[in-house]
Formats: structure tokens, sequence, C-alpha cells
């Protein structure tokens, strides 16, 4: 029986990044998951345009900032850049949306994350988007429409609530999910797993023993 894997994440997030290169592809490949990730504008207020990472956090040294994250990675196999300017991500997100309706999500979300992180470059320009569509398979200017479409942009908003009803305050987090488990189901009660959260760029030994108390097996 498959478990589901409820996971938060956003495209200019450095520990979202790191957990989802160094953990969340083996832990689906590895086990029998089934991956159902949701977009979370980790910093919403970000104007249109974006910003430098400077103005994000005037009181801090990023570069000090930027060269521990690296170290970070490294402990999980990841490498990683260090951009300089942050995006606001919805129109990033609302395309992903339509990335998910063309059954491309994942390939597309790869895309965007190498883009911004390893690239280096702006994931809200038509020119970012259009070549993570390229790459994913999908129509670029489709894509492109899409980041501004209003059905997309509604979407966005309805996963931010859908998060909030989770308790989600921070990214990623990760929401096991057993096999036939939902609220007031009958697999729900007794002695059936129960959904596990996972806060945070956690190791691949706490995120495993997460997803095996959700009842996960591994593959065969």
């Amino acid at each position: 029986m498959t478990t589901r894997l409820l996971f938060y994440s956003d495209f200019v997030c450095p520990y979202c990044y790191v957990a989802e290169a160094g953990v969340l592809g083996r832990l689906v490949e590895e086990y029998d998951i089934e991956l159902e990730w949701s977009g979370f504008q980790l910093h919403p207020s970000t104007p249109r345009g974006g910003m430098a990472l400077t103005q994000l956090f005037p009181n801090a040294d990023v570069s000090a900032m930027q060269a521990q994250m690296k170290v970070f990675a490294a402990g999980f196999g990841v490498t990683m850049g260090h951009p300089t300017h942050i995006a606001n991500t919805r129109r990033a997100l609302a395309a992903a949306e339509y990335a998910r309706d063309a059954g491309r999500l994942h390939p597309f979300r790869h895309a965007v994350m190498h883009a911004y992180w390893n690239g280096g470059q702006d994931i809200e320009l038509d020119a970012t988007l259009a070549a993570a569509a390229g790459a994913a398979g999908l129509d670029p200017a489709a894509v492109v429409a899409a980041a501004d479409a209003p059905a997309m942009q509604v979407r966005v908003d309805a996963l931010g609530a859908e998060a909030n009803r989770w308790g989600v305050t921070g990214i990623p987090t990760y929401f096991l999910l057993p096999a036939g488990w939902a609220p007031g189901h009958p697999a729900s009660e007794g002695d059936a797993p129960r959904p596990v959260r996972v806060v945070g760029c956690q190791p691949w030994e706490s995120v495993v023993v997460a997803a095996r108390r959700a009842g996960a097996q591994r593959r065969a």
C-alpha cells in the first residue's frame, strides 16, 4: 500500500533545495511513496521583480550565511551556488501548477530549482521560466502565459490556505500520510499508522524513520 507524502517547498528556500536534492528523490525512489509537491511562498512580501539578499537580510553577513549554507549542503552531498538576488516566487509557483496539470511538475520544479541555485538565474523572468519549461518537455509560451493566468494564481493562494490548515509555518515540511488515511476513516483509528510530520531539512536517517512510522515500505 502506497504512503502519500505531502511536501511543502519553495524555489528560493535553500533548505528546501538541499532536502529535495539530497533526500526527497532518494526517498521516493527507495520507498513506496507517492509524492505530492506543494508550493509554499517562503517570502510572500518580496516585491515583484525581487530584491537583493542584502536588502532581505539587512543586518546579516550574507556572504557568511551563504558559506555556512554551502557547508551544510555538502553534508547532504549537494552542491549549490550563491544567488545574490531573491525573486518573488508567485509566478514560478503558478507556472508549476500548469506543469502539474500537464503531468510534468517534477521535471519542471527540478529545472526551476537548478536555474536558481546552480545558475543564479532570476526565476521571475519569462526567459527563465521558458527555459525550464523546455527542459521539462512543456510548451514554453504556455508556461509563461500560465505564470500570470488568474486560474493558476488562484491555485497558488489555495495551496497557501491548505498549508495553513495543515499548520505549516516553515519549510521544507513533510507530511507522511499512511495508505488509506483520512480524518475519520476507519484506517485512521486504533493501532493503524498515523500521519507523521517532519519539519526542516533533516538527515536521511531521520526522514526514513518517519517514513517507516507512517507505514512506508521499501520498493521491491
